[in-house]
């Protein structure tokens, strides 16, 4: 590598940490061992969780050479072709999150195993493209228009961080409405879904299994934003990582929750 290797900010290195170095798809912790090794970068925190230790491996050599060389030759030897002999479906999907990292400082990773310069991403134009793609996914699958609306190019200009958040949001936005309550989160859910008199009636709540659905979707909407509203809103926006098959799956069911508030009692 050389001299001409941009310098990845912390939030870049961290994400590309977070894509090799994920739980269930990721590399194994042998694997990371040995190209770190492989790389000539320091194991300085072998016993930490796998992202974590790539990305303080990462940290520490980028401060003390000042370059990010050593995470260029890292991704070099983690994603090299040939490892993924009868696994090419695992080399596509690496290849693809780590370029839409490398995307935004020139580079790419090439399916010959090398790095190519292209143009920097262009955020504004991507994400109106992004946007435009996303809408038309959401449209061919009837989304509640609600939903809709969030799929604006400003609120996708660095990733669907914004849409996933004010999709949530809206959520509770139309809780608030159905109720009158001045409450957020899970106290919200529980309030407006919960109880033995629910506010807010999905169905009749007469039958058991009536009761039962009532309580399934209170565990559904407190679920969604457990899952996607509390951690985006409290992470920084580099931190969290939402592809596109991550929003779909989100606003798809916030559209559901959307419909049963808009049809309950």
């Amino acid at each position: 590598m050389s001299n001409s290797i941009p310098y990845l900010t912390s939030g870049q290195t961290e994400q590309i940490a977070k894509i090799l170095g994920d739980t269930e798809e990721g590399l194994t912790g042998s694997q990371i061992g040995q190209l770190l090794s492989q790389a000539r970068i320091k194991d300085v925190d072998p016993k930490n969780t796998k992202w974590k230790r790539l990305f303080n491996a990462f940290a520490n050599c980028q401060n003390k050479a000042g370059n990010s060389t050593c995470v260029f030759n890292f991704i070099h030897y983690a994603l090299e072709p040939s490892r993924y002999v009868g696994r090419k479906d695992v080399f596509k999907k690496r290849q693809e999150e780590i370029n839409n990292v490398l995307a935004f400082v020139g580079f790419r990773f090439s399916d010959n195993g090398k790095f190519v310069r292209t143009s920097k991403a262009k955020s504004l134009s991507e994400a109106e493209k992004r946007a435009s793609q996303l809408r038309e996914k959401l449209q061919d699958r009837d989304v509640h228009k609600d939903v809709l609306k969030f799929c604006k190019a400003e609120l996708l200009e660095d990733n669907y961080f914004h849409a996933v958040l004010e999709a949530t949001k809206s959520i509770a936005s139309k809780l608030r409405e159905k109720s009158g309550l001045d409450l957020d989160g899970s106290k919200l859910v529980d309030a407006t879904l919960g109880s033995s008199s629910p506010i807010v009636l999905i169905n009749s709540f007469q039958t058991k299994s009536e009761k039962s659905e009532q309580k399934g979707f209170l565990n559904l909407v407190k679920g969604l934003f457990g899952t996607f509203r509390n951690p985006t809103a409290h992470e920084a926006r580099i931190e969290w990582a939402m592809d596109e098959a991550d929003a779909l799956d989100l606003l798809v069911t916030a559209s559901y929750v959307h419909r049963r508030i808009d049809n309950s009692n």
